[in-house]
């Protein structure tokens, strides 16, 4: 057997134990809102919040699995991500929908942080505590599927502290919708592309 090319200096691929679903305790690590264009031209935005564990067994848990990845591109995992609504008022039962949900989210954020309040600027959400929920999320790629854990949703720190929350429901691929995702969705599960100047450590 021949020696590989720079067998000497190729890191050996890395151990990682996946998260387990539930409630944690989270730290914010950057937030950002992020425009995408849709099939029919328009565009939507969402907010992304990356996010780590804050306290317990999986303290750290991103930024671990971040500094383990051995390509240029890494990429942050831990993100959750929110809808903003379009306000374009062509539907308005998704809109308040989605305004709903990011007012639950953004009130989850003030409670958990005493004196903050929401001021509409995404870059003051970092090193704010959070309480946050994960569940278990199906992929599937070239026919072949399994699970991932998620950031699901954001709730008030006190709730996971008193242990006041139900794990969310696993959520498998729908048949009819199931669809390969890109090889890069694949290897990164959608992980944000971070600096290492970025991380707070």
């Amino acid at each position: 057997m021949r020696k590989y090319r720079d067998w000497d200096n190729v890191k050996a691929a890395a151990e990682f134990e996946q998260l387990p679903p539930g409630g944690y305790i989270c730290r914010i690590m950057g937030a950002e809102v992020k425009e995408y264009k849709r099939r029919d031209g328009g565009t939507f935005e969402q907010l992304h919040i990356s996010i780590d564990i804050a306290e317990g067994d999986f303290k750290d848990h991103y930024a671990n699995e971040y500094r383990s990845q051995n390509t240029e591109d890494k990429r942050w995992k831990g993100v959750l991500r929110l809808y903003l609504p379009d306000e374009n008022g062509s539907d308005l039962d998704r809109e308040n929908r989605t305004a709903s949900i990011l007012k639950a989210a953004i009130e989850a954020i003030e409670e958990s942080n005493t004196g903050y309040h929401w001021d509409w600027d995404e870059r003051k959400l970092k090193g704010k505590q959070i309480g946050v929920l994960f569940r278990y999320e199906e992929w599937e790629y070239n026919g072949k599927t399994g699970w991932k854990t998620q950031p699901f949703k954001l709730i008030d720190v006190a709730r996971i502290r008193e242990g006041k929350f139900k794990v969310p429901k696993e959520k498998p691929l729908k048949k009819e919708q199931a669809k390969a995702i890109s090889s890069d969705d694949f290897l990164d599960n959608g992980g944000e592309i971070i600096s290492d100047s970025d991380l707070p450590f």
